[in-house]
């Protein structure tokens, strides 16, 4: 049950408060004043705290403060009730850390709104710290690997090259410089792929970076940037006869280097994780307000609950299908179709993987 402290020097309004919360399925804590509200704090640490302002022996701003400078307080959110609905009152309460105010008189309503709506932040702020820990766990365990295969692979073809050196012939200089070269370029593209994530991920968490983000987005029309990233892709695969392009045009509100790497990378997972031979189609459509394109290939695929955990440094059955790799792309691309206002989604369908990607489109 969610405990809820409420420090109010007043018994009928602390009466209220009380029965309020336990009507509405709230443990409520109660104290008289603000410093058997403090000690109350530290030793229940409730869910959230509900403060009236002007109180004797420590007022609410006294308990705000006192709250902040312990370890195991500082994150409880903390509602100020006031008489004064002043500016200046506000202002003060919000400079030092309060989550929100009430002015006197209120209604049950307005208290119990109010407590949802920071509850709800908090319970979001609780995820995303999850998720973040889960990614910083992930990281933990599967970044040293990945810069490490690169990175011996280089180390290694150079000490060859170093210790060989008066007996090397050319073409083992050649095959030499060709691991090297692939190794660093493994190592690059890993690099930037996970600084990507982690700007993009920076990007969603802040409502106010992500507004002026999508304001600055470039202008472009994609059915050729589609087509040319795409095929390259296939190219590098050697598989540009398993191709399939069936493409409307559309004019997003999305970074043409963006828009290249969604691609890129659907592209590169359709193609790896299908036969040689088999088909691979990308389809676009224009739809309303919508841009939607489906990537589909008939490999393996993944299961609902595997997508449902798309994260990065994520890789499904790598017991059984060995892959190179830290497993970015697809977070990349869920992530960045979530920054610019989109939807992803994955299902297997008749023996088929379809990846479907829906942004919204600029009206023409």
């Amino acid at each position: 049950m969610t405990k809820i402290l409420v420090i109010e020097d007043e018994p009928m309004v602390r009466n209220n408060i009380e029965q309020i919360l336990e009507l509405s399925e709230y443990e409520p804590i109660v104290a008289k004043d603000g410093e058997e509200g403090f000690a109350l704090a530290k030793k229940h640490l409730p869910d959230m705290i509900i403060c009236d302002i002007m109180m004797p022996k420590l007022d609410g701003y006294g308990v705000l403060k006192a709250l902040k400078e312990e370890i195991t307080t500082e994150h409880i959110p903390l509602i100020f009730l006031t008489a004064k609905a002043e500016k200046s009152d506000i202002r003060k309460s919000m400079e030092l850390g309060a989550d929100d105010y009430l002015s006197k008189p209120f209604t049950p309503e307005e208290l119990l709104g109010a407590i949802a709506i920071r509850l709800k932040k908090v319970a979001v702020g609780r995820k995303t710290k999850m998720q973040m820990e889960e990614l910083r766990n992930n990281i933990t365990w599967h970044l040293p690997h990945e810069l490490n295969t690169p990175l011996n692979g280089i180390i290694s073809a150079a000490s060859f090259m170093e210790e060989f050196s008066d007996s090397v012939e050319p073409d083992e200089i050649r095959e030499m410089a060709h691991h090297i070269k692939t190794s660093g370029e493994r190592l690059y593209r890993m690099t930037k792929n996970f600084l990507l994530y982690a700007y993009l991920e920076t990007v969603g968490k802040d409502p106010a970076n992500l507004k002026a983000f999508r304001e600055k987005a470039e202008k472009c029309f994609v059915k050729d940037i589609i087509r040319a990233t795409a095929f390259k892709i296939a190219k590098k695969a050697n598989r540009e006869e398993d191709l399939h392009l069936d493409l409307e045009d559309a004019s997003l509100a999305m970074s043409q280097k963006h828009i290249c790497k969604l691609i890129e990378e659907l592209t590169d997972n359709a193609l790896k994780f299908s036969t040689p031979g088999t088909p691979v189609t990308i389809v676009s459509r224009v739809k309303d307000r919508s841009f939607k394109l489906d990537v589909i290939d008939r490999g393996r695929g993944m299961s609902a609950q595997q997508f449902a955990k798309v994260g990065a440094y994520m890789q499904f059955e790598r017991k059984l299908y060995e892959q190179q790799g830290s497993g970015l792309g697809l977070a990349i691309c869920q992530t960045m179709v979530k920054v610019y206002g989109g939807e992803l989604e994955v299902e297997r369908k008749e023996e088929k993987t379809i990846v479907s990607m829906a942004l919204p489109r600029l009206l023409t």
